[in-house]
């Protein structure tokens, strides 16, 4: 009876051990439930917050390449409003030149005809002295004093001479006076061209001046908006490709002229387009991978760039990245081409002739120092210029 009872005890001691157990196990699943939900909420969350973050990020990017695009292309309109005050202020410094030339060479003129001028007046006081001094004579008096007829003849002819070579003197003389009246008012007008040129020469400068503060402006907001390592290498790799595009189609489009034998036969013996350093070489590093196409010379704005060879303009317009432009078809599969420019002078269509003046160095396309970035292509692939150019 004892032990039974003992047994019984047991038993429910086993089974309220169980059910405790259970219990526990209950408990713990739930609580483990509880915090899985509470951690998958909490995931959840995150996940949301990232993507809200990504979402952000990919908006800033498109506002960021739309205010870019936006400010490359007021870049654009300032350097392509730089570029014809520019071509403007050229055409009026060669025609101050050529006005002062020409006054230079009327003042000559005026002072070579001022000295003829007191030298015929010296020889008409001669020969009015001299006349003076012979006396008035009647001819028909001579005739009537019965003097010999051959010393009469021969005093007739004598001051006939005389007569003719007066006469010969003042129509010179008057000549002289008339040339230097007509200098005198050539050189009136020419001064007053020159005080106009001056004028217009000094509001060109003031417009050159208004217009670079406006480019310079855009460029340090392109340049508040940074780029990273990588975004850069994009934006020159995408630069470099729509330059190369860009000479295909015109490779594509170009139509040689017969006499355009390209620039085989003439290694190491052409000109550069501009008297300059070489800032960047050809072949060194740009970004990255990518390497210098041309090189870049160093040289003041407005100098001169003229073209190493005869050919025709293939294009003359604002580039992306290289500012204004000029290509020049040599023939052959040979082009030039000129970036970087403060104005093009020249447009589509025209011939060139060799060391003819093709643009004005600058630092168009965003660049912060005037140089000129010149490439050598054959068939679209980018020639080394020191092969050609001495």
């Amino acid at each position: 009876m004892i032990k039974q009872s003992i047994i019984v005890k047991k038993l429910a001691l086993s089974r309220l051990r169980l059910a405790l157990v259970f219990f526990v196990q209950l408990i713990t699943l739930s609580i483990m439930a509880s915090f899985s939900l509470v951690a998958q909420e909490s995931t959840n969350d995150k996940l949301e917050q990232v993507k809200k973050e990504i979402n952000q990020q990919k908006d800033t990017i498109k506002a960021v390449d739309l205010k870019r695009q936006q400010l490359l292309a007021q870049l654009k309109k300032n350097e392509l409003a730089i570029a014809k005050v520019s071509k403007s202020l050229n055409a009026t410094r060669q025609s101050l030149n050529a006005t002062q030339q020409k006054l230079s060479e009327l003042k000559q003129e005026k002072q070579q005809l001022t000295a003829e001028k007191k030298q015929q007046e010296v020889i008409l006081a001669q020969q009015l002295r001299a006349a003076y001094s012979t006396g008035n004579h009647d001819y028909l008096k001579l005739l009537l004093n019965q003097e010999e007829p051959g010393k009469v003849q021969r005093t007739i002819s004598y001051y006939q001479y005389l007569n003719k070579a007066r006469i010969k003197e003042i129509d010179h003389y008057q000549a002289t006076i008339e040339k230097l009246i007509d200098i005198t008012n050539e050189q009136q007008q020419q001064s007053q061209l020159l005080s106009q040129l001056q004028r217009k020469q000094k509001d060109q400068k003031a417009s050159l001046q208004a217009k670079n503060t406006a480019r310079q402006q855009t460029i340090n907001q392109l340049n508040h908006q940074l780029l990273s390592s990588k975004q850069q290498l994009a934006k020159l790799q995408q630069e470099e490709e729509n330059l190369t595009q860009a000479l295909a189609r015109m490779a594509r489009l170009s139509k040689q002229a017969i006499d355009l034998n390209g620039l085989d036969k003439l290694k190491r013996q052409l000109s550069w387009p501009v008297k300059g350093r070489i800032s960047r070489s050809f072949g060194s590093r740009k970004q990255g991978y990518l390497k210098w196409k041309g090189v870049l010379l160093s040289a003041p704005v407005g100098r001169e760039v003229k073209t190493i060879h005869h050919g025709t303009i293939l294009f003359s317009d604002w580039l992306k990245g290289y500012g204004l432009v000029t290509v020049v078809d040599h023939g052959k599969g040979y082009m030039s081409l000129y970036g970087h420019n403060q104005a093009l002078l020249k447009s589509v269509g025209d011939r060139v002739e060799t060391g003819e003046p093709i643009a004005l160095v600058g630092q168009s396309g965003g660049q912060s120092q005037s140089a000129l970035y010149f490439e050598i292509r054959h068939n679209g692939q980018a020639v080394n210029p020191k092969l050609w150019c001495k």
